[in-house]
């Protein structure tokens, strides 16, 4: 099987999850840093993001405010990345697949029929609206649990950040770290991703199920 992230791996969440961000700061009188600045909060838990922005004690209003503009919003700001359907496709096509996102499953399901990605998919593992602090390795468990497997499956995590690495360690499985999203090869590589691609049509070798795996 293969899991994937979703922000940064098979979308482009970047324009919805910043706006969403500002709005959630703004909502709250907190100074807003400059949108390029905040590109790095996207992938790991948002209530962490926001706890370190405005303090500890705003994080779950910021956090609500976020999802008020995020349900709608997401929708119409998100996008595919070129070349991610198409080799989420062809790898469904050889083995099951699922999603393991810090999104909340609530807004990752739509988002994922509404841009086609869901027919491929046999499960959405995201947290639950109440459970915004569930790290990534629970729910990469979760996805493997989906999917009838254990940690030490192999199942390799397809992701762009270090968290993403560090998730599936934790549950004995690789990482194939991806160049098209938040994290860069220094944040990957340290992490230990392996091995890392720079375009979408790389995946299919790049998780085992093709004739060559990328570099």
């Amino acid at each position: 099987a293969v899991l994937f992230d979703l922000d940064g791996v098979l979308l482009d969440s970047r324009t919805a999850i910043v706006r969403c961000i500002e709005h959630g700061l703004r909502s709250h009188g907190v100074a807003v840093p400059p949108a390029a600045e905040l590109e790095r909060f996207i992938g790991p838990p948002l209530v962490d993001a926001f706890a370190e922005l405005a303090g500890r004690e705003l994080a779950a209003a910021c956090l609500a405010s976020y999802r008020e503009r995020y349900v709608h919003s997401s929708l119409e700001e998100t996008t595919v990345v070129p070349g991610a359907r198409e080799a989420l496709a062809a790898i469904a096509a050889r083995a099951p697949v699922a999603v393991a996102t810090s999104k909340p499953r609530a807004f990752a399901e739509p988002l994922c029929e509404r841009l086609g990605l869901a027919e491929h998919l046999e499960a959405i593992a995201g947290p639950e609206l109440d459970a915004p602090e569930e790290v990534k390795t629970v729910t990469v468990r979760r996805a493997l649990a989906a999917l009838g497997l254990s940690p030490g499956a192999a199942a390799p995590l397809v992701g762009d950040r270090s968290h993403d690495v560090e998730a599936a360690r934790a549950n004995g499985l690789r990482c194939v770290g991806v160049l098209w999203g938040i994290g860069d090869e220094a944040e990957l590589r340290a992490a230990g991703a392996s091995p890392i691609v720079a375009l979408p049509g790389e995946l299919v070798g790049a998780v085992g199920l093709g004739p060559t795996a990328a570099g």
